[in-house]
């Protein structure tokens, strides 16, 4: 049984995991004597139930897909279509929105990107904020399996950076990885779908007990139950879904956001959650750059920001408070490593800051940081740090060949990759980031948006931070308010960020097509 359904399309299996989620907001609802809302969430979970049914026994005899590139476009399907039914439940529980509304918020909950057309949190009822909240930790659940089962094989989603290469040999279903692995350790290809059914075996209960003990532990520090929850789910998936605003509506507290911090690692590096058959793990994972150069990062510009809010404090006039300097620094270190995970939860002590200095919030910084992004094969967004890394060791390099055009590079096979063919597939990474941001600039702006609001709605989504709309502006953008043309670029904008223009790019190539 379990072998015939590894064989159904990926869009498929989505549609039955979906429709049997929907019965969690049904019971939240039913709890909370919310009658129609739980009727809504039921029926619908019975009408895709029966949907799902019937197009498994239609693709059950059908030749399973082998190939990398098909589930990568059925993946690209999965973003662009699955929101189509996820939608449904949460038009009709609210009633009084448009189905084109419901179908965007849909997208930006399963892409992580967490832009909400409903800027009123007290709007929609408790059981639709928590269906936002799962659709978009399912999300993160679907780019951690498919970034190690479907990208890695590619090539795809920064893994070329240092051409790593992920193998499944046959012996006792075990899963090797690693650049220039011998051919001749390897007893077998794996299927596609064998790998997306091994990895979603090892990586959900790990994903699921790592958003029981943040719960757990948000709840000891004040947090209600449901808000923590919440908050919970959309710390793993770094959407920042929220049924209270934000961290600021909730009662953790500084206790609460040093939590979240820790548990944000996991947006930083895929060391902290999958072994990749390193001898020393715990060594490798400090020596991993991407988080020496997140931890680099969150130092550096915490410092420049805290040094400029000195020079505003002194400017104002103002006694020198060690404990609003003290609420000044964190507030300014969990912002930035919230932003530069494409998180954006905004500290409670964020306000702090800019009152202390007298300064306002330095939205272009936060920009900057959604950019550059978290992890390569994690739930955030941007460009990712391990591309960053590959251009910084290019120009250390270049730099020192200027000084000694003689010397030679050392350091192993794999810094030598990262420097020279990394460092160039990272280049053209950034090309193709910059054109994407260039494309839908312009598109927004032929919606009438001015240049400002296309700047910020454009990387919000393609770095899937969508809270930057209420930070990075100097006036907070409402999504809502946006056109019908302007939020379905919106929503492809969002898609895109989510699967990497490289990996659209690729699909577009008639060479991966040829076998």
């Amino acid at each position: 049984m379990s072998n015939q359904t590894s064989k159904l399309p990926i869009l498929v299996l989505l549609m039955g995991v979906f429709a049997a989620i929907m019965l969690v907001p049904a019971i939240h609802a039913l709890v909370r004597s919310e009658f129609f809302v739980a009727r809504v969430f039921f029926y619908s979970s019975l009408l895709f139930g029966f949907l799902t049914m019937f197009l498994a026994i239609t693709t059950a005899g059908r030749p399973s897909a082998g190939f990398a590139r098909i589930h990568l476009l059925a993946l690209v399907g999965v973003f662009t279509l699955l929101p189509l039914m996820l939608a449904v439940p949460l038009h009709q529980a609210l009633g009084n929105t448009t189905f084109l509304n419901a179908y965007v918020e849909m997208v930006s909950s399963l892409t992580t990107t967490g832009a909400t057309l409903y800027d009123d949190p007290d709007r929609l009822p408790a059981s639709v904020h928590l269906w936002r909240a799962l659709v978009g930790w399912l999300g993160g659940l679907i780019i951690w399996i498919s970034a190690i089962a479907i990208l890695a094989p590619m090539a795809l989603g920064g893994f070329e950076v240092r051409g790593l290469g992920y193998h499944y040999a046959g012996q006792g279903n075990s899963l090797s990885a690693g650049r220039g692995a011998s051919l001749s350790q390897i007893t077998g290809v794996a299927d596609i779908s064998d790998r997306i059914f091994t990895y979603a075996a090892r990586l959900t209960p790990l994903y699921s007990g790592l958003t029981l003990l943040l719960w757990i532990g948000l709840i000891l520090a004040g947090d209600a139950p449901f808000i923590a929850f919440c908050h919970a789910l959309s710390t793993l998936s770094t959407s920042a879904i929220s049924p209270v605003s934000g961290l600021s509506g909730g009662q953790a507290g500084q206790g609460g956001e040093f939590l979240i911090a820790l548990f944000l690692i996991f947006a930083i590096s895929r060391l902290a959650f999958l072994r990749e058959g390193r001898l020393d793990e715990e060594s490798a994972f400090r020596k991993d750059p991407e988080v020496r150069l997140a931890i680099a990062l969150v130092v550096l510009v915490t410092l420049i920001l805290l040094l400029r809010h000195w020079v505003g404090a002194f400017e104002v006039d103002e006694e020198q408070d060690f404990k609003a300097g003290f609420n000044a620094m964190w507030g300014t270190a969990f912002t930035v490593l919230s932003f530069l995970t494409t998180t954006g939860f905004e500290s409670s002590d964020w306000g702090t800051a800019q009152d202390w200095s007298g300064l306002h919030s330095p939205g272009l910084v936060l920009m900057g940081l959604a950019l550059v992004g978290g992890g390569v094969a994690t739930t955030a967004g941007g460009a990712k740090l391990l591309r960053v890394y590959a251009l910084y060791k290019h120009s250390l390099r270049e730099l020192d060949k200027l000084v000694h055009p003689s010397s030679v590079g050392g350091a192993g096979g794999e810094a030598r990759h990262i420097r020279s063919r990394g460092a160039f597939l990272a280049w053209v990474f950034f090309m193709l980031m910059a054109l994407s941001v260039a494309t839908f600039m312009a598109l927004f702006a032929l919606t009438g948006e001015g240049f400002e609001t296309s700047m910020i709605l454009t990387v919000s989504a393609l770095t899937t931070t969508g809270p930057l709309a209420n930070f990075a502006a100097s006036e907070p953008i409402s999504y809502g308010d946006l056109s019908s043309a302007a939020k379905l670029i919106l929503s492809a904008a969002m898609i895109v960020g989510r699967l990497e223009t490289l990996a659209i790019v690729a699909l577009m190539n008639p060479d991966i097509w040829r076998r």
